[in-house]
């Protein structure tokens, strides 16, 4: 029996984002190094596939310090981490090498530079997401004040409405968060923000793909993890810019083929911390149920490259 046709409209950019790669290498580089095995201090990026690969080359993944013995190395995830947590490192006198993404030290680096000045910080970011706790965590307690939504930012109580900065998690929707961000400058006009845009590139040139997309599909799949921000923001985003269906799947078997009955045409993308390999398996497994004809809609060219700590740039 002849399979239905299907238009498959491939985002580009999508997947791997250059501060997701490098942290993936400082955990293969650092395996390389020292041996196994190498601890790592929460996921190092939220996929989960990513995280059995390198669990099998040696990686231990923790969530505490406290988890890690003084005298194996230590690599902190690409999403950030507290002052504390290197502080306490450093006084274990632990080997440790910090992987995260240089688009969230930025961030690190605007809040602390804001607080030299006086200014109390309101964060943009999910409650319990760990790079909002990383952020928050680079100053002391009270000194960032975080917001999820529009709502929140009419109860928020501030110090000093003349005294105020704010700052973003990277992997935000970028239409939510112009929403927040409109909503702060109305309540406190004297509010300064970013120098530039802290939702990092990845975020905002997959989410453009998207928005591009959806209006062109019936259905709308994003390859990611449940835990990943930047994945959840995709579905979000496709099903605001006007695709009927859209759906996380961490893998082409979690496929919810019911709910794709009918449909003519599929959008498919991934988040900035799936690989390819995901992609192209669920790529086949349209294939083996369809007659596919795909077509890669490609908003916009990366080029973005950062290098890893030069400690593991030397020889052992």
């Amino acid at each position: 029996m002849a399979h239905p046709s299907l238009t498959l409209y491939l985002a580009a950019p999508r997947g791997f984002c250059a501060g997701v790669d490098r942290a993936i290498k400082i955990v293969e580089l650092a395996l390389e190094k020292w041996g196994a095995p190498v601890f790592v201090r929460h996921e190092i990026v939220h996929n989960k596939y990513v995280v059995d690969d390198l669990r099998a080359k040696g990686a231990v993944f923790v969530e505490e310090l406290t988890e890690c013995p003084d005298d194996r190395p230590v690599i902190f995830s690409a999403h950030g981490v507290p002052k504390a947590v290197p502080a306490e490192a450093s006084r274990r006198e632990m080997i440790f090498v910090d992987a995260t993404c240089p688009l969230v030290s930025k961030v690190h680096i605007e809040a602390e530079r804001h607080a030299a000045n006086g200014l109390q910080i309101i964060m943009i970011g999910h409650d319990g997401h760990p790079e909002t706790i990383g952020t928050m965590g680079q100053l002391p307690d009270g000194e960032v004040l975080l917001v999820e939504t529009v709502d929140d930012v009419a109860h928020v109580t501030v110090r000093n409405p003349e005294q105020l900065a704010f700052v973003t998690q990277t992997t935000l929707s970028v239409d939510d968060t112009s929403d927040i961000v409109t909503a702060l400058q109305a309540r406190f006009p004297a509010i300064k923000g970013p120098h530039k845009e802290d939702i990092c590139y990845a975020t905002t040139n997959r989410q453009e793909a998207v928005k591009v997309i959806a209006g062109k599909v019936d259905a709308m799949l994003v390859v990611g993890a449940p835990n990943s921000s930047n994945s959840r923001r995709l579905v979000e985003v496709g099903a605001k810019a006007g695709c009927a269906y859209a759906q996380l799947v961490q893998r082409a078997t979690d496929i919810d083929w019911r709910a794709l009955e009918g449909v003519q045409s599929i959008g498919l993308t991934a988040g900035a911390s799936a690989p390819e390999i995901l992609v192209d398996e669920v790529i086949a497994a349209l294939q083996a149920r369809y007659d596919v004809t795909v077509e890669t809609v490609e908003t916009a060219k990366e080029s973005v490259h950062f290098k890893v700590p030069r400690v593991l740039r030397e020889t052992a």
